[in-house]
């Protein structure tokens, strides 16, 4: 019996990994940069007051990547906001390996043409060290989620770390992922 192997993952390793080494002149296949995780994440404010939101949101970041989210915590004091330190407000999943490529075809695939008004994802997600983060405004893109079951339309950020140091490298990985970045 043949293990399974998630499509994107297949080919990268068949496509694009000889694709870039023959772009980039990498001597190499370690040289190549390759996706370490992806990472969703979603700071919600209003979990002071409402602690309902962050269950909410846990199960719906679960229900989107099929694994668990963890919640995050307020790091400090912050007298203004009327945050305590230890106070939920966000919650994040971190994917990596076979459900990391899955997501990622899915995202490509059928939730980023879902979005509205789509003109492609902006160049300034990238910080510097061949990292791409983009925001999506809306949950109910992935196909996942039932529309009539939520109670609050909210946005979540979702960050590809590569092996990259540069951002062209990471930017050429991501585009031959199948990622609509803007042209300019």
């Amino acid at each position: 019996m043949e293990k399974y192997v998630p499509n994107l993952k297949k080919e990268y390793l068949e496509r694009i990994v000889p694709a870039l080494m023959q772009k980039f002149g990498y001597k190499s296949i370690m040289q190549v940069p390759r996706l370490e995780k992806i990472v969703l994440s979603r700071g919600i404010g209003e979990a002071i007051n409402d602690k309902k939101l962050i269950e909410t949101s846990v199960q719906e970041f679960t229900i989107i990547t099929g694994q668990k989210a963890v919640v995050t915590k307020a790091k400090k004091d912050v007298s203004n906001f009327k945050l305590r330190k230890g106070y939920p407000i966000g919650c994040k999943v971190t994917l990596r390996g076979d459900k990391m490529y899955e997501f990622l075809e899915r995202l490509i695939a059928v939730s980023i043409p879902r979005t509205r008004d789509f003109r492609g994802l902006p160049l300034k997600g990238f910080d510097g060290r061949g990292n791409f983060t983009m925001g999506v405004k809306e949950q109910i893109i992935f196909p996942e989620i039932d529309v009539d079951k939520i109670n609050k339309i909210s946005g979540l950020d979702i960050t590809f770390v590569t092996t990259s140091k540069e951002d062209k490298d990471a930017m050429e990985l991501l585009k031959e992922f199948g990622m609509p970045f803007k042209t300019k």
